[in-house]
């Protein structure tokens, strides 16, 4: 995410539908809506380095603790297994969600979804 010491404002005008489904998506992955936006927006602007089907699809997805073996260091994302690294080296917690913070060929990192 860039600086936000450089950061500046602006008014933006969206469709109300647009507005709360940012809200929804925001308070799922326990972010403000601005922080979401500047994700997305960063994202939308990269380059063709960030094209796989993996990052495209997955990246800000929430991974309940349910789709993750950690017995075989799976993690389950719309129907297909990946091998998976949570951040920082974190053990698994069944009692947690989890977030795609990156995805690097078959394998998936993820971060506890702070409530």
């Amino acid at each position: 995410m860039a600086v936000m010491e450089d950061a500046t404002t602006f008014l933006l005008r969206l469709p109300q539908q647009l507005k709360q489904q940012l809200e929804q998506r925001a308070k799922e992955e326990n972010r403000s809506v601005n922080s979401l936006l500047v994700t997305l927006i960063e994202q939308s602007l990269q380059t063709k380095q960030s094209t796989s089907l993996e990052n495209r699809q997955f990246l800000g997805k929430v991974v309940e603790n349910r789709q993750i073996d950690p017995e075989n260091g799976l993690a389950q994302v719309n129907g297909i297994y990946y091998r998976y690294l949570i951040e920082g080296n974190e053990k698994f917690s069944a009692k947690k969600k989890y977030i795609v913070i990156e995805a690097n060929g078959n394998i998936l990192t993820l971060r506890p979804v702070v409530k």
